[in-house]
């Protein structure tokens, strides 16, 4: 007879305390990677877009104030928010500790003016800080980007292991009940055994979304942290070429 909703029920609620405790808790792990999982689809995914639209709209303008005004409007693109931050030091690099908007922006391939002198001044030590205010931000967005993942690597492992400890507890109830009724009939063992096929079961079913969201949102990561590593690279070319040159 192929068993019913209220059968699995049944089954749980007349297991042991200890099985009801590995149960519980992974309830909790269950609930909290899927947690993880929904905030993080939805972070990478407007990680992405915006991204993309800050992207193209950089080269498209070449304009650093302007793509900075672009920056402050995509709040969720780690490629804006490094920028902002290079933009930030930038403006500061010069002898009087700001710069102002006319002298950071650059049009297709033209000269920077006169007003840019203190600016050209810092040379290669002006980059040297940018390039270190942009790894700074790049490693902040990782760490951003990371949050919350590692606990889905966490699950992965520990929740098959939560489950078969279920599962040996399950046994070891069924030969105590042996061992007292002195009979190994199945009315004595099956009990002991369900518990055990439940609490396996159920570590499985945890384990297996965490540990595919987990490679899946690792992948996602690593082209995160390609972008930003690549837009840094873009980003100070333009300054030797165009601005500090």
């Amino acid at each position: 007879m192929v068993p019913t909703q209220m059968d699995y029920v049944h089954i749980i609620s007349n297991a042991s305390l200890i099985v009801k405790l590995v149960l519980l808790l992974l309830l909790f792990f269950s609930v909290m990677s899927w947690s993880i999982i929904i905030i993080k689809i939805l972070y990478i995914r407007k990680a992405f877009k915006e991204s993309d639209i800050f992207i193209e709209y950089f080269w498209k303008s070449r304009d650093l104030a302007g793509a900075f005004t672009k920056a402050k409007q995509l709040n969720g693109s780690p490629v804006a928010r490094i920028f902002r931050i290079g933009y930030a030091e930038l403006r500061k690099i010069n002898t009087g500790g700001k710069v102002g908007d006319e002298a950071i922006s650059s049009k297709g391939d033209e000269a920077i003016s006169s007003k840019n002198v203190p600016l050209l001044r810092q040379g290669f030590s002006g980059t040297d800080n940018v390039k270190r205010s942009l790894r700074r931000a790049i490693n902040t967005e990782m760490t951003r980007v990371t949050q919350m993942v590692p606990f889905l690597a966490t699950t992965g492992n520990t929740t098959p292991f939560i489950g078969l400890f279920g599962t040996v507890w399950g046994i070891m109830n069924s030969f105590h009940g042996i061992g007292q009724r002195g009979s190994a009939s199945l009315a004595v063992v099956a009990p002991g055994i369900s518990e055990a096929l439940v609490a396996t079961a159920a570590g499985l079913a945890v384990a297996i979304p965490a540990v595919i969201a987990f490679n899946h949102f690792m992948q996602k990561i690593r082209v995160i942290e390609a972008e930003l590593h690549s837009f840094s690279a873009d980003f100070l070319n333009i300054l030797d070429r165009d601005i500090l040159r």
